[in-house]
């Protein structure tokens, strides 16, 4: 104790002078108390369970009442310790009080003693060594106590050989010897002991049997599913601008199209509305991640955008969520990988680990980086949920490059594919492929009176180049000096300061111009030309939607894989024959003119005769805002890859025949008597069956017949029975995985069936097998639907 003398007034007021240093002081020894309590119980803090407090013990490991009375006893101390610096600061603001009044002197009774301050003092100190001594008492009870269970039930933490779970066994070893390489499996409560192991096997991942002596209630209490709300057509999209964010020029421009087109948005919606009826839609929650956006993946397209670099992925991503929001659905949009780790609940570490809550998302729409990161950061969560995932992929995947031992068997691997997804989760921008499923963009779609305004500005000999790059125009030199001949050419080639070299003096460049600038400029040109590349982007389709002619080049060979650099890595085998295939084979004559560059003489009567034609401003409807919500609403209605397989095993027989022989005995078509397969989309009674000659793919012998092939058919054809009614006449049948399969061997008359489902594929060929096409009729002005689709 400190004795009061006279000089009591002046240790008062050294005191109250250095009180608040001594205030953090003693802030600082009680948070290092209480993160020294925490780290000294490392494991059992780290054992806690997604949705416990931070500082929740588990009762199982700390040992029951007595431990949890200990530390609230401890936390008692703490808010004691947090009441008296409150208190000391009050007694630095009477100190100050004291020295303002200056002559006026407070009554000395006012004023705490020194011995006061001083025993308070004292007994904080006090309190933070009694804080020391209960932590040593409790880590000493917690490693008694800890021991004492591990002898308990050391004979109930053994690997158990339980058929149902072959790899429990081999996943404890690979845990006793590796479990330190992640930090998420501390995270989960793994600590280097054997029950904790098979804790995390059984209870966090699924390779072992839950543990009898377990509480289970808490393990197999499930996330009650949320009630469905029905959904809700939306025509204000300002909601959706403040979701997509800002910050990135993608980003700007992606927000600047939504807004142009929220007119059209929500014109389109009431038309869709009227047309669905009263047909029950539930609302889905919905992530998309833009992956290429990603500071992780380099996001290349950012820094482009006013560069005059590929816009084609950012309309496509801004007309996707567009659509998915005015459907009514709910949205939450990343483009970083901290906003999807965050989304996703994914733990802290490596990615080793699954989520740590149920996705809470009925649909996730990214793309192949966005894929890629999934893969790294949701452990055995994203094989888990993978049926859930859309990937926006410009260019389509193969079924032969999807899977991934059939890809590396048969040199169909690249860096692009072997995802072993169902192949209509990919989702591209045009409907090359029936593989995939065809989720497209939109372009403006003008009205009557706009469309009468442009056919009356046009142009005769006005031409319009596309390509923003320069070095798209390189040796195009004599193309041009040919064009220059008939047409005023215009282009909107990026510079900075100086014209670019590769654009000769006699075209008028306008530079990079705006969207609505650009539209402009198309609604009075005669016509649109293509260099050969970019390949299928939306500028034809927008130039034809503005009364444009497109010219584009034919190229001979076909550009594919295995002759263009391009195309190299990408997962197909497609040959493409032009600069825009959709707009060759579905639009044509007299929107779209396809020609031989190398022949002058091809090339000027062509530019002669579109000179001559007078056409009207054309927008396909699948291309359109009701087209594309068309749709996206049928795939999302109708679309379930997570539900289990549809028809039996490859040669299984059903007692009666679904099918029958067309009556000019040239293709099969579902009986009408045939009980309709359950649960199949596209209904099963629109299924045509064809026998494609020799070297044909399905997507072209489809095409032959005016029809779409629809890979979810094949499972249906991919028996004996639909070669013998086909009249074929098999002298074997085997089971094989090859993507040309079910098809037809003629020289040895044997008939293959399809092992493998994930390797069903329209496109692909050879002049050994005529393949077993499955095709369906579809909608007028949308391939992707077929009549009773919607």
């Amino acid at each position: 104790m400190i004795t009061v003398n006279p000089d009591g007034k002046i240790m008062v007021r050294r005191c109250l002078v250095t009180l608040r240093p001594f205030r953090l002081f003693v802030l600082g020894i009680g948070f290092f108390s209480l993160c020294f309590l925490m780290t000294s119980l490392g494991g059992q803090f780290s054992a806690r369970r997604p949705g416990d407090s931070p500082f929740t013990v588990r009762t199982e490991v700390m040992g029951g009442p007595e431990s949890r009375g200990v530390l609230r006893k401890m936390s008692d101390l703490l808010e004691l310790m947090v009441k008296r610096m409150d208190t000391l600061a009050r007694l630095e603001n009477s100190s100050e009080l004291h020295r303002a009044a200056g002559d006026r002197h407070f009554p000395v009774d006012r004023l705490p003693s020194g011995a006061g301050l001083m025993e308070r003092i004292q007994a904080i100190a006090q309190n933070v060594s009694d804080i020391a001594v209960k932590v040593d008492q409790i880590l000493r009870h917690s490693l008694l106590l800890h021991s004492k269970v591990s002898e308990g039930r050391r004979d109930q933490c053994e690997a158990p050989s339980d058929p149902k779970f072959p790899d429990c066994s081999g996943k404890v070893e690979w845990m006793r010897a590796r479990w330190t390489s992640d930090p998420c499996y501390a995270f989960f409560g793994v600590d280097g002991t054997e029950c904790s192991f098979l804790i995390y096997l059984s209870e966090v991942e699924w390779f072992c049997p839950p543990l009898p002596w377990r509480n289970q209630t808490a393990t197999q209490r499930a996330r009650k599913p949320l009630p469905k709300v029905q959904a809700v057509f939306r025509s204000n999209l300002s909601h959706l601008l403040e979701l997509m964010g800002s910050g990135k020029e993608s980003l700007i421009f992606m927000k600047k199209r939504t807004k142009r087109l929220t007119a059209q948005w929500a014109l389109a919606a009431q038309r869709l509305a009227q047309k669905l009826g009263g047909v029950r839609r539930d609302q889905k929650q919905i992530l998309v991640h833009i992956g290429f956006l990603t500071e992780e993946s380099g996001d290349v397209f950012s820094p482009r955008v006013l560069k005059g670099g590929p816009l084609g992925e950012m309309v496509q991503w801004a007309d996707i969520l567009a659509a998915l929001y005015v459907l009514g659905h709910g949205l939450r949009i990343t483009v970083s990988l901290k906003e999807l780790q965050s989304n996703l609940g994914v733990p802290p570490g490596r990615g080793n680990c699954p989520l740590t809550m149920p996705l809470p998302f009925d649909l996730i729409y990214t793309d192949y980086h966005g894929l890629q990161q999934m893969k790294q950061h949701m452990g055995l969560s994203f094989k888990k949920y993978r049926c859930r995932i859309r990937v926006i992929d410009t260019f389509g995947t193969e079924p032969a490059y999807n899977h991934e031992e059939y890809a590396t068997l048969h040199g169909y691997r690249t860096n692009w594919g072997y995802w072993n997804l169902n192949p209509k989760q990919f989702m591209t921008m045009f409907p090359h492929t029936p593989d995939n499923s065809f989720m497209g963009f939109v372009s403006e779609e003008l009205n009557e009176t706009e469309k009468r305004l442009i056919k009356g500005g046009k142009a005769s000999n006005m031409a319009v180049v596309y390509g923003k790059e320069a070095s798209i125009w390189k040796g195009k030199e004599k193309f041009l000096s040919i064009l220059n001949k008939y047409m005023e050419i215009h282009g909107t080639v990026y510079y900075e300061s100086q014209r670019p070299p590769e654009v000769p003096a006699f075209v008028k460049n306008h530079g990079l111009l705006p969207q609505p600038e650009f539209q402009q400029l198309l609604r009075k040109a005669k016509l649109f030309i293509g260099f050969g590349f970019p390949y299928e982007g939306p500028a034809p389709l927008e130039a034809i939607a503005n009364g444009c002619v497109f010219l584009q080049s034919r190229f001979s060979p076909p550009h594919s894989s295995l002759n263009h650099e391009f195309f190299r890595g990408k997962p197909t085998s497609r040959e493409v024959f032009s600069q825009h295939p959709y707009a060759e084979k579905f639009i044509g004559k007299p929107h779209v003119w396809t020609v031989n560059y190398n022949n002058s003489e091809e090339l000027e009567a062509a530019i002669k005769a579109i000179m001559r034609t007078q056409v009207d401003p054309y927008l396909p409807y699948e291309y359109t805002c009701e087209g594309m919500l068309e749709r996206v609403h049928a795939y999302i209605q109708h679309q379930d890859f997570c539900a289990a397989p549809g028809p039996g095993p490859p040669g299984a027989r059903a007692l009666e025949s679904p099918f029958i022989l067309a009556p000019n005995a040239t293709h099969l078509k579902w009986a009408r008597n045939a009980s309709l397969a359950p649960g199949a989309w596209p209904p099963a009674h629109s299924l045509r069956a064809w026998l494609a000659a020799a070297g044909r793919a399905c997507t072209d012998a489809c095409l032959d017949h005016g029809l779409i092939c629809e890979p979810s058919f094949f499972p249906f054809l991919n028996s004996q029975d639909a070669f013998q009614t086909l009249q074929v006449p098999c002298d074997g049948t085997e089971s094989e995985m090859n993507h040309l399969y079910p098809a037809f061997a003629q020289p040895g008359q044997e008939c293959f069936l399809q092992k493998e489902p994930l390797l069903f594929s329209c496109a692909g060929s050879s002049t050994k097998y005529r393949r077993l096409c499955p095709c369906r009729d579809f909608r007028k002005g949308q391939v992707a639907l077929c009549q009773d689709c919607l």
